[in-house]
Order: C-alpha cells, then sequence, then structure tokens
C-alpha cells in the first residue's frame, strides 16, 4: 500500500540520519474506503493525490506544534506492506473538525526511508502563506471561515517532487 507520510524538514533530517521513518505506529495517509467516499471519486490518480493533500495538512499541524522547524510541509510517499496498515485515525490524537480523518492509517513497524518512493517538499516560495496558515489552523478548526481561508492558501502551492536519493542535497541546499 502506498502510504504518505507527514513530516517536517528536521524529522525528514533526522529519517535520513537514522535510514528510518520511525518505527510505528507512524500516522499516514492512505487511499481508504473513508477517502474514497470524502473525496467521491473513482480515480486512482485524483485519490492518491488527495490522500497526499490530507498528509500534507497533517504535516502543517505538526509545524503548528514545531515553531522552530522551516516553514515548509513534507511529506514522504512510501510503500508497505498491507499487514502493516490499520485504517482510522489514532487514539487521543486531535483531528480538529474532522475526527474521522478520511483517509488516514496507522503504520505499524519500523518504516525504512529506503522504500520511500518520492519526497515531497514545499518550494521556499511557500513559506510566508505555510506559516500564515500554520498560525490560523486552531482558529480554522474552531470554524472561522477567514482563517480557514488561510489554511487553503497554503494549498495553493504545490508541492515539489524529489526522489530519494535526492534527499540529502534537498536538506543541504535549505529547500
Amino acid at each position: 500500500m502506498r502510504v504518505y507520510v507527514p513530516l517536517t524538514l528536521p524529522g525528514l533530517a533526522e529519517a535520513h540520519k537514522t535510514g528510518e521513518l520511525g518505527a510505528g505506529p507512524l500516522a499516514a495517509y492512505a487511499v481508504t474506503p473513508a477517502l474514497r467516499e470524502w473525496y467521491v471519486s473513482d480515480d486512482t490518480e485524483e485519490l492518491e493525490y488527495a490522500a497526499l493533500g490530507r498528509a500534507a495538512l497533517a504535516s502543517l499541524r505538526l509545524l503548528d506544534a514545531e515553531p522552530g522547524a522551516p516553514r515548509r510541509r513534507v511529506v514522504v510517499a512510501v510503500d508497505v506492506p498491507d499487514r502493516m496498515t490499520a485504517v482510522g485515525p489514532g487514539q487521543g490524537h486531535d483531528r480538529g473538525p474532522d475526527p474521522d480523518a478520511p483517509g488516514e492509517v496507522r503504520v505499524s513497524g519500523t518504516v525504512r526511508l529506503a522504500k520511500a518512493a518520492a519526497v515531497h517538499v514545499d518550494a521556499p516560495e511557500a513559506e510566508t502563506d505555510v506559516t500564515a496558515a500554520a498560525r490560523a489552523l486552531a482558529a480554522a478548526d474552531g470554524g472561522d471561515d477567514d482563517a480557514q481561508a488561510v489554511v487553503d492558501g497554503a494549498e495553493d502551492h504545490e508541492l515539489l517532487w524529489f526522489a530519494p536519493q535526492e534527499i540529502a542535497s534537498l536538506l543541504g541546499s535549505g529547500v
């Protein structure tokens, strides 16, 4: 199963150093029945893009919780055996107004960075909008439409695609 693991740049640097995205359970996003129902599409590429988008939002939440991290969303696409995934949000995690968290899965076991298919990262030009979006998350979760528009503004920036072998130069370049 292809899963999309939300990270921050410091999280990606740690994964590059250790060779692991972490020992599970890890929160990730994938094409699940709930995501299919939420997104209302049968197109696999569209559904995978929606799962990537859900992971990008989760990365934004990580940035909100990690104020010292560079303000760029990071998502690692990785293939894991189906037996390592369980559908549904984890216990005790605040997911804001979306308690079902469509597409969220829990990945058990150790996830090796070597299994990554791609790394998706915001361009430096997105930093201002991503910073504003991270600050607006709490208000958006509380139903503030203006704050939601700010959060949605981060989605206007497409995440750049990097091959796993480009991670070292990606981290060294400051992107």
